[in-house]
């Protein structure tokens, strides 16, 4: 396996990825294409984004890519400094249980130390076990959680 930045061609890699990003999202206030619309939508807002350091990786085995992240520069909530958070990582089916989320999440880890970064932040939704799972034997915490409560739609 090797990693290297993404470059525009790899789009359709990425967005290829959108449905995989949503599949345990189980958010049974949201349809299915709203969950797509949202995540395809933050997807692009994300690699579209100036703002600050980020890089975009992909990780592929012989020419074939098997799965991104995305690390930028933020601001801890709590603490104010400056930290590192990966607002995307997605790995293809194929692929998953390969190893290639390790791999990508090393990576952000280094791009975060090289920066002078303490934190390294991430998001996951509530309902993805699998993700959680992952995410806490490596290490990450539940730092804020944020909870929906779905409302009737007519009013009064």
């Amino acid at each position: 396996m090797i990693i290297r930045e993404a470059t525009y061609a790899d789009r359709e890699f990425i967005f290829g990825l959108s449905p995989t990003l949503i599949e345990n999202a189980n958010l049974a206030w949201h349809s299915d294409d709203v969950e797509l619309q949202f995540q395809n939508r933050y997807t692009m807002e994300s690699l579209d984004s100036t703002e600050g350091r980020h890089i975009t990786l992909i990780v592929e085995r012989d020419g074939v890519p098997l799965g991104f992240i995305q690390v930028v520069e933020s601001k801890d909530e709590i603490s104010q400094e400056t930290c590192s958070r990966v607002p995307l990582l997605a790995v293809s089916k194929e692929a998953q249980g390969a190893g290639v989320g390790r791999r990508l999440m090393d990576e952000a880890e280094s791009w975060a130390k090289k920066h002078g970064h303490r934190l390294l932040q991430l998001e996951v939704f509530a309902n993805n076990e699998p993700a959680r799972a992952f995410y806490e034997k490596s290490g990450y915490q539940n730092e804020t959680i944020i909870m929906v409560k779905p409302l009737s739609s007519s009013a009064g």
